[in-house]
């Protein structure tokens, strides 16, 4: 991971540190080109966490947006979520 990407998950981490109380529920947001199996592999992560997910594909098509709603522990927990699709799915901008 490049120090830019670093330095944007510590801003993160520390915003949530300070703007919420953990355990809180969060929502992550993900935009993608549409993919159906990498839309299926966000949702994998996301599996068995009791998470609620809801895609909205673009006018044209070309791109899906992934909301998801979940109880997180703590500002880390987030963060390592994050770091997991990123990693795992190429092409995906968190938001």
């Amino acid at each position: 991971m490049n120090s830019e990407t670093e330095q944007f998950y510590n801003k993160l981490e520390q915003r949530l540190q300070e703007t919420s109380n953990w355990p809180s529920e969060y929502i992550f947001k993900f935009i993608l080109p549409t993919d159906k199996t990498k839309i299926d592999k966000i949702s994998d992560i996301f599996n068995h966490t009791g998470a609620v997910i809801k895609t909205k594909t673009s006018s044209k098509g070309n791109y899906t947006s992934v909301s998801i709603r979940l109880k997180m522990k703590s500002p880390e927990t987030v963060i390592e979520k994050y770091k997991i699709v990123g990693h795992q799915i190429e092409g995906v901008i968190s938001l």
